[in-house]
C-alpha cells in the first residue's frame, strides 16, 4: 500500500491537477507517470451533459480505433449450422448454440465480446441478467447481432469497440496501452471523441460532453480541454 501511495504521489506531483490541458498535452502527461509491472490501459473518462433519468438521452455507439486497443480480445459467437463453421474459420474463441448458453449460465465467462446470429437472440435473452450488467449483451446497433459473423469478428479484431453511458452520465473508454506511441493514442482518442459527439441525442441542449479526463489504469486523471 505504501508503494502505491508513493507512486500516486509521484504521478500527482508531475502535473497541475487544476489545470486543463490540451488532449495532446494530457496524453504526454500520463505517459510520464511512474510505471507499474504491467502495460496499463490509457483511458478517456467522459461526463456528459445528459439527464441521468431521461430515457431518451442514453448515449451508445461503436468506434473503430485506428490503431486497435492493444488488448487481446476473446470472442464468443452464439450461432448454429453453417454460421457456426464460418465463426470457427474466422477465429472465434468460443462457438456454439444451446450448449454454450448452458455453459455461460453455469458461470463460464472467458470472453470479452459476444457476437450472435439473429436466430439465437431469443434463447440468449435468457442470459440477460448475467450479460446485461457486464455490458456483454449483443445488439444489432453495435453490429454484434448479425448473420455476417465473419465480418463482425474481423471488425472486433481490428479494434472496433462499443461505448455506452452509465447511470451517472459517464462513459469510460480504453484507447490503447501505455506502450503505444503518443501519436497512436492521440489518433485513437480523437476517433472516440468524434464518435461520441456524433451520437448526441437530439434532446440534449448545448455540448454533449461536459468534462473529459485522461488517465492510466492505476493513475490519476488529467483534465482535458474541450474543443
Amino acid at each position: 500500500m505504501n508503494r502505491l501511495n508513493k507512486r500516486m504521489k509521484q504521478a500527482v506531483a508531475g502535473f497541475d491537477g487544476e489545470k486543463i490541458y490540451s488532449l495532446e498535452e494530457a496524453i504526454a502527461t500520463v505517459e510520464k507517470f511512474p510505471k507499474v509491472k504491467f502495460d496499463e490501459t490509457v483511458e478517456l473518462h467522459f461526463f456528459l451533459n445528459t439527464g441521468t433519468k431521461a430515457s431518451d438521452q442514453g448515449v451508445r455507439g461503436t468506434v473503430l480505433l485506428p490503431h486497435g486497443s492493444g488488448k487481446k480480445i476473446k470472442i464468443a459467437v452464439f450461432c448454429k449450422g453453417e454460421v457456426e463453421e464460418k465463426a470457427k474459420a474466422a477465429g472465434a474463441d468460443h462457438v456454439g448454440a444451446q450448449e454454450l448458453i448452458d455453459k455461460v449460465a453455469q458461470g463460464f465467462m472467458d470472453f470479452d465480446v459476444i457476437i450472435a446470429a439473429p436466430d439465437m437472440m431469443r434463447d440468449l435473452s435468457k442470459l440477460g441478467k448475467i450479460l446485461g450488467p457486464r455490458g456483454l449483451m449483443p445488439t444489432p446497433k453495435a453490429g454484434t447481432v448479425t448473420m455476417d459473423v465473419e465480418r463482425a469478428i474481423k471488425e472486433v479484431r481490428a479494434g472496433k469497440i462499443e461505448f455506452k453511458s452509465d447511470k451517472q452520465a459517464g462513459i469510460h473508454v480504453g484507447i490503447g496501452k501505455r506502450s503505444f506511441s503518443k501519436e497512436h493514442l492521440l489518433d485513437n482518442a480523437k476517433q472516440v471523441i468524434d464518435a461520441i459527439n456524433q451520437v448526441k441525442p437530439g434532446s440534449v441542449k448545448g455540448s454533449l460532453i461536459k468534462t473529459l479526463s485522461v488517465s492510466t489504469t492505476m493513475g490519476p486523471g488529467v483534465k482535458v480541454a474541450l474543443l
